[in-house]
């Protein structure tokens, strides 16, 4: 595998030969103090191009075989015309090539704190301060904000409790595995945010939990992701139901709001209602022993 400093002078080589590339800018974890190194960081980085209309690059990607043998890429675009290459290559080395109009650079290089100009053929761009991520730091959310997070992670739970009941796994897995996980990632990622005084970055999809969590908190997290055994579901459904109430309430707290305990108790109910139907039930009735036991019991789900 090449080393950076190969790789940079290789990028900047080309972009010096082409006239069409006025600056190049490096971005993401190549940049970012403190992402710890290593092998499989992606080499983020930006040309910034006149005559933007040309597409050519696009058009005969013949280019991209002067940085190496690739396995394979993908070409996305952009809705202000502005397009990537994301490469992978053979040996291990992937390039994320971004192509953006030079007429926008300063607004562009605002848009990202982990930003490192590598060339600047015009001088055309300011000088910048030391990349860091505080663009990338966990937003304090506002009240209607928190609100609708934590009306989801409640509502989606209905749509778990259907699927299981109709032995439909593909939609019970997405709902839960997708949906409401991302749900109890926003929550966690605003309990870090609160403990770090909003000033953190917990990484894509929160990828940075476990430095960042107590241990304990991050062992009950990653214990939340289910198999496909209807049973385990329920379980875990039920785990991460204490889960969401744990984290919410502090959240809540915290913040001056207000936890959603009606939500909270009346969706708990509703999924011990269905976890209890028969599957030829012919009626949406909770039996008396359920109704017992939750009322019994519903106290205890605040403890």
């Amino acid at each position: 595998m090449r080393e950076e400093s190969t790789l940079i002078k290789q990028i900047l080589d080309f972009a010096q030969e082409e006239s069409s590339v006025r600056a190049v800018a490096l971005n993401g974890s190549r940049v970012n103090p403190n992402v710890i190194r290593d092998i499989m960081q992606d080499y983020d980085v930006t040309f910034f191009i006149r005559n933007f209309e040309d597409i050519s690059y696009k058009t005969n990607p013949n280019w991209i075989k002067r940085f190496g043998e690739l396995i394979i890429f993908q070409q996305n675009d952009f809705k202000d015309g502005s397009y990537v290459f994301l490469m992978q290559f053979k040996e291990g080395v992937r390039i994320d090539l971004s192509f953006k109009n030079v007429m926008k650079v300063d607004e562009v290089i605002k848009e990202d704190s982990l930003t490192k100009i590598l060339l600047d053929k015009d001088n055309i761009i300011p000088a910048l301060p030391l990349p860091n991520d505080y663009t990338y730091y966990v937003k304090k959310p506002a009240q209607k904000e928190y609100d609708t997070l934590m009306n989801e992670a409640w509502w989606i739970q209905t749509y778990i409790a259907k699927a299981i009941w109709r032995d439909e796994l593909p939609l019970a897995k997405y709902m839960f595995d997708v949906i409401l996980i991302d749900c109890i990632r926003t929550i966690l990622s605003w309990y870090i945010g609160i403990n770090y005084d909003w000033n953190i970055n917990v990484g894509k999809c929160g990828k940075w939990f476990k430095r960042f969590l107590p241990e304990s908190i991050y062992n009950e997290f990653i214990t939340l992701y289910p198999t496909i055994d209807y049973d385990e579901m329920w379980h875990t459904l039920f785990e991460a139901d204490k889960f969401i109430r744990k984290i919410g309430s502090v959240v809540a707290e915290k913040l001056g709001y207000t936890y959603p305990m009606n939500d909270d108790m009346n969706v708990t109910e509703y999924l011990k209602t269905v976890q209890a139907l028969p599957q030829n039930a012919a009626e949406f009735c909770p039996t008396k022993e359920l109704n017992e036991i939750y009322v019994e019991n519903v106290e205890k789900l605040f403890e």
